[in-house]
């Protein structure tokens, strides 16, 4: 079986805390499915995942890194070479939650120490299990400008509502600013 040659390597780490959906998310995206079953991620795991973009075909690794401080001391090595991150929090209504949301700039904070400053989405994540009517966003939004990131997605991994469209956000950013760099290299812009 002939392997697909990829232009471009990306390595993308998601980040955030335990509980949050990480690996479901990653697991949406790259195969479709969801479990309700919750699995602990020790360490960190990846999945590889191919996606054509202009004809170039772009290799994804999503590193997903356990979220609890127990693995804390592992993360840097984790993070190596990261070309950018998503930063998972729940939007439920209660203490995983409001600790999830307050815990992103720590998250940034980790990933920018190591990698610098990368591209960097927010997933507000299990959109399914609030009332996404009564979602106030003026906070993540104000944390987005903030800081810079390239903007938040509201997402399930359960029904997939917005996960294709979060990935796709990073994933284009990285194509696009990698295809930029490449080309001024070579000479061919």
């Amino acid at each position: 079986m002939n392997e697909i040659r990829a232009k471009y390597i990306f390595k993308i780490t998601v980040i955030g805390d335990g509980f949050v959906g990480k690996t479901s998310l990653i697991r949406k995206f790259t195969q479709g499915t969801f479990k309700n079953d919750y699995i602990k991620t020790i360490g960190a795991q990846f999945s590889v995942f191919n996606e054509e973009i202009d004809g170039d075909i772009c290799k994804l690794s999503f590193w997903d890194i356990a979220g609890q401080d127990e693995f804390h001391f592992l993360r840097p090595a984790f993070y190596k070479d990261s070309k950018a991150a998503i930063i998972v929090y729940t939007l439920e209504e209660n203490d995983l939650g409001k600790e999830s949301f307050k815990h992103l700039t720590n998250w940034h904070e980790d990933i920018k120490k190591f990698c610098g400053d990368i591209p960097i989405v927010v997933f507000a994540n299990k959109v399914d299990l609030v009332d996404k009517k009564s979602l106030d966003n003026t906070k993540i939004q104000k944390i987005v400008r903030k800081r810079n990131y390239l903007g938040y997605f509201i997402t399930s991994a359960k029904t997939g509502e917005g996960v294709s469209e979060a990935f796709q956000a990073i994933i284009r950013e990285l194509y696009y600013k990698y295809k930029a760099i490449f080309s001024e290299l070579s000479g061919t812009n």
